[in-house]
């Protein structure tokens, strides 16, 4: 509309000139100096529609990305909600078998390894999974691995990486009690309610195997917050143990690998024999270290 009235200006400028035939200089002036500023008039709404022309532009191709984007998106939660309901599946499966599907050998060294370090985890033996105590593994509120339970989780990682170990694949589930998350450091930290704590305390979990050499294409690690209880949430003891982190050692690997560890590995036949547990890889290394030092 504003271009239309410009234009509708100068030609009545030039219909002016037209009628009135011979002006004097003076007028002409005039005249000439409107119609240049209606000119340059003119040409700056030019400028301004082409600039909005390209700001119109912009804005189409930056909705054709966001579409394009939210299908891209819409597809990768697809395919993570398929992850989460085959690991879901996986943990169901974990914890309704009847037996330990480990080879005895294993399950075996897992105890033992419990054992040593009962103040920290215990060991399973019906599912075949380790329980970390959440209240001694972390601090409250926090998702770090206190120092002496990040010794643990390494002595586990060399029970992870046996040779006849590393074909099994692990869960790392975190769970909480019931009390909703109150700490405002909590919470500014990203733990914001039990959801994100349990999560964050697998993940943590994971990541000290990770570097521990546990390869990560073996892991699956998530949360359940307070929705899979061990006891009731409603004493303090109930909810001692529900606060907890699992590692369980999927039966899907482990199956293909049980024929190995059904030989009875050199270190346990003496187990076999006299019902005293063989040394250990590790207590072995330690024995020959001390030799060295003395």
């Amino acid at each position: 509309m504003r271009n239309a009235k410009l234009w509708l200006s100068v030609a009545a400028f030039g219909v002016s000139i037209g009628l009135t035939g011979c002006v004097s200089k003076g007028q002409y002036k005039k005249v000439e100096a409107e119609r240049d500023a209606l000119r340059a008039e003119v040409e700056m709404v030019r400028s301004e529609a082409a600039t909005l022309q390209e700001q119109l532009g912009a804005v189409t191709d930056a909705s054709n990305g966001k579409d394009e984007q939210i299908t891209q998106l819409s597809g990768q939660n697809g395919d993570l909600q398929a992850q989460l309901d085959e690991i879901n599946r996986q943990y169901a499966e974990a914890l309704e078998r009847a037996n330990n599907p480990l080879p005895p050998a294993l399950s075996a060294e897992l105890a033992e390894f419990a054992s040593k370090n009962s103040e920290f985890c215990e060991f399973d033996q019906k599912h075949g999974l380790v329980k970390f105590k959440s209240d001694v593994s972390f601090a409250p509120g926090s998702v770090e691995l206190t120092p002496r339970a990040k010794e643990v989780v390494e002595r586990l990682s060399k029970i992870l990486n046996d040779g006849n170990v590393k074909g099994y694949e692990l869960m790392i589930a975190g769970h909480t009690d019931t009390v909703p998350v109150q700490k405002a450091a909590t919470v500014k930290a990203g733990h914001k309610d039990n959801w994100y704590l349990s999560a964050h305390r697998a993940i943590s979990v994971g990541k000290c195997l990770q570097k521990c050499e546990v390869t990560a294409n073996r892991m699956a690690m998530v949360g359940y917050a307070d929705q899979r209880p061990l006891a009731s949430n409603a004493t303090e003891d109930g909810r001692t143990k529900n606060r907890r982190v699992e590692l369980i050692i999927l039966p899907s690997k482990a199956k293909e690998v049980a024929a190995d560890w059904m030989q009875a590995p050199k270190r346990y036949s003496k187990q076999a024999t006299t019902g005293k547990p063989a040394a250990t890889k590790s207590e072995t290394a330690q024995t020959d270290s001390g030799s060295l030092n003395k």
